[in-house]
C-alpha cells in the first residue's frame, strides 16, 4: 500500500554556505517525516554558490531548489517559495532546525477545522554551547525559540513564530505574501514579517483561527553569538524597531494586543520567579531578573526611536527608514 501524503508543501529558506551542514539536516528531517509532504522547497536568497550546490545535492532526491526573485532578504524568500509550492498547505521552517518526526502529522491534523487558517507549534532551543544561566525563558523569541507566557497546550494566538509555522494556501491569494522592509536580511537581527502577516490574516478574516499546538514541534540550533549579552540587547532593539513598522501597517491596536498582556502579565511574573529562584540559592535568578527589566527596556527604547523616525515617512516606504539604524545594531548578530 502506498503511504499518504500530506497535501503540504514545506519550505525552507537559505542564505549562507556556513550553515551548509544545518540545511542538510533540516531538508533530511522533513524527508523522514511519519507523514511525508507532497514537497520540500529550498529558497536560497542571492547566494549564486549556494544556489549551484544546493541544485547539486538535492536535485537528485526529489527537492525543488529555487532562487529568490524578490528583494533580499527572509521575507522575499519565502514569498519566492510560496509561489513555487503546490500544496494546498504551505509550511515553513528555518534550515537551522529539524522537525521531529510527527511534525507534518500534527500540523495538518488541525486544518480538519474549516476556521483554522494557520498552524505553528513549539520551537525547542538546541543550545550549542550551553544556555546562558541569565537568559530568562520569558525572552527565548531572542534567539527564534517558543518563550514563556505562550501556550502550554493546543490555543489560539496572535501570530506563530517563523520557525515553525504553516498556513493554507488560500492566505497569501488573498492577503499577499510576507512584506518587504520588515524582517531579517542575512545577519540583520530585524523581525516581525510573520507577525504582520499574521495580523493582516486576522484582520481579513475575523472568524478564522490561528492555532498554536505545541505537539508540533521543532528543535531550533542556537549558536554561542546568540547566548551573548550583546546579542541579547542588540535583538530587543530591534525587536522595538519591528514592532513600530508593524504598528505603522496594521495599527497599534491590533499590532501591540499580545505585547501589551505579555508586558503586564508574563514579564512581572518572570521578575518574581528570578527573585524567587535566587532565594532559593539559585543566583542566576537575579541575572534573570534583571535581563527581564534591561530587555523590555531596550525593546521599548527600539520601539520610540522607531515610531519617531517612521512619522516623516510614508507607509510604502516605512520599511527603509530604519536602515541606518538597523546597520548599527547588525553588527553582533550571528
Amino acid at each position: 500500500m502506498a503511504q499518504a501524503v500530506a497535501d503540504i508543501s514545506v519550505v525552507i529558506c537559505a542564505y549562507t554556505e556556513a550553515r551548509w551542514q544545518e540545511l542538510l539536516a533540516a531538508v533530511d528531517s522533513v524527508q523522514r517525516q511519519a507523514l511525508p509532504p507532497r514537497e520540500i522547497v529550498v529558497v536560497i536568497d542571492h547566494n549564486p554558490a549556494l544556489l549551484a550546490r544546493s541544485r547539486a545535492q538535492f536535485g537528485p532526491e526529489g527537492v525543488v531548489v529555487v532562487e529568490n526573485r524578490q528583494a533580499q532578504g527572509l521575507s522575499g524568500a519565502r514569498n519566492s517559495g510560496i509561489a513555487a509550492a503546490r500544496g494546498e498547505i504551505i509550511a515553513f521552517v528555518d534550515e537551522d532546525a529539524v522537525a521531529a518526526p510527527d511534525w507534518l502529522e500534527r500540523l495538518s491534523a488541525a486544518y480538519a477545522d474549516p476556521a483554522v487558517l494557520g498552524v505553528g507549534g513549539l520551537i525547542e532551543p538546541l543550545w550549542l554551547a550551553g544556555r546562558p544561566a541569565w537568559l530568562p525563558e520569558e525572552f527565548q523569541w531572542v534567539v527564534g525559540c517558543s518563550y514563556r507566557g505562550l501556550p502550554e497546550s493546543t490555543a489560539p494566538v496572535r501570530n506563530l513564530i517563523g520557525c515553525n509555522m504553516s498556513f493554507r494556501r488560500e492566505v497569501f491569494e488573498a492577503v499577499g505574501g510576507f512584506r518587504d522592509g520588515i524582517g531579517r536580511i542575512g545577519t540583520r537581527p530585524l523581525g516581525c514579517e510573520e507577525t504582520e502577516l499574521c495580523i493582516r490574516v486576522q484582520q481579513r478574516w475575523t472568524e478564522g483561527v490561528l492555532l498554536y499546538e505545541p505537539g508540533a514541534r521543532v528543535l531550533h540550533r542556537v549558536p554561542a553569538s546568540r547566548g551573548r549579552i550583546a546579542y541579547f540587547m542588540s535583538r530587543c532593539y530591534a525587536e522595538g524597531l519591528s514592532k513600530a513598522l508593524v504598528a505603522r501597517f496594521v495599527g497599534s491596536r491590533d499590532g501591540l494586543a499580545s505585547e501589551r498582556s505579555y508586558t503586564l502579565r508574563t514579564l512581572p511574573r518572570g521578575i518574581w520567579r528570578g527573585v524567587g529562584d535566587a532565594l532559593r540559592r539559585d543566583l542566576g535568578g537575579l541575572a534573570r531578573a534583571a535581563m527581564i527589566v534591561a530587555g523590555l527596556a531596550w525593546t521599548v527604547a527600539g520601539y520610540v526611536v522607531g515610531r519617531v523616525q517612521l512619522w516623516r515617512f510614508k507607509p510604502d516606504h516605512a520599511g527603509k527608514a530604519l536602515t541606518g539604524r538597523e546597520q548599527v545594531y547588525s553588527e553582533t548578530a550571528p
